[in-house]
């Protein structure tokens, strides 16, 4: 059972989008949408763009990863988890997250995966994080390896059509832990799957 006074929840956080970006506005005019309906209806700003070779999925969470440790000053050793939430792949069968452990040199002790799903990776990594943080696998070295840190990143880029607006690039990265200011609940929570159709990402 989960025991609230551990209040798990968000230490910090780290957002990265890329510095090549399209207006929702403009789009909207190229589209011939109503003016409005990606800024408003949508709430959007911008799409960040990934463009030509210089940036993938790994480079731009090694970024927001490093970005975080750096900015919070976070020593690498004290990060027990690490989990990344993503549905865009370099390689099928290397994950992100043993890229990402080029941040953590002297901590190979280092539990988590990539979960690789569309829209619910990120949520389930953060999830994950959550049990781990509350449960007796927790420090349970007692290293002093009490952080997790979960990052939920993508590059999507969808055909002209009703879903090109959604799309984009970008990534977040959360530092997760005890005794957080943003505490959570995971347990409060609904979960509904089933098999059904959503649309083809073959690449």
């Amino acid at each position: 059972t989960v025991q609230d006074d551990k209040n798990v929840g968000i230490l910090a956080m780290e957002v990265y989008t890329p510095r090549c970006f399209v207006k929702q506005s403009a789009l909207e005019q190229h589209n011939g949408i109503p003016s409005g309906k990606y800024t408003i209806g949508l709430g959007q700003e911008a799409l960040g763009l990934i463009t030509g070779d210089v940036e993938d999925i790994n480079s731009i969470c090694l970024t927001v990863v490093h970005n975080l440790l750096e900015k919070y000053q976070i020593d690498p050793k004290s990060v027990g988890r690490l989990e990344i939430g993503t549905e865009t792949l370099v390689d099928k069968s290397k994950s992100t997250k043993t890229v990402l452990m080029q941040l953590f040199p002297d901590n190979t002790d280092m539990e988590g995966a990539t979960v690789v799903n569309a829209c619910y990776g990120g949520t389930s990594a953060l999830l994950n994080a959550f049990y781990w943080c509350e449960s007796s696998a927790w420090n349970w070295n007692d290293d002093g390896a009490v952080y997790a840190i979960v990052v939920a990143a993508d590059i999507a880029v969808y055909d002209n059509g009703a879903a090109r607006p959604t799309s984009g690039a970008g990534a977040v990265a959360f530092l997760v832990g005890r005794d957080a200011p943003i505490a959570f609940q995971p347990q409060a929570r609904a979960t509904h799957a089933q098999h059904t159709w959503d649309f083809f990402k073959p690449d």
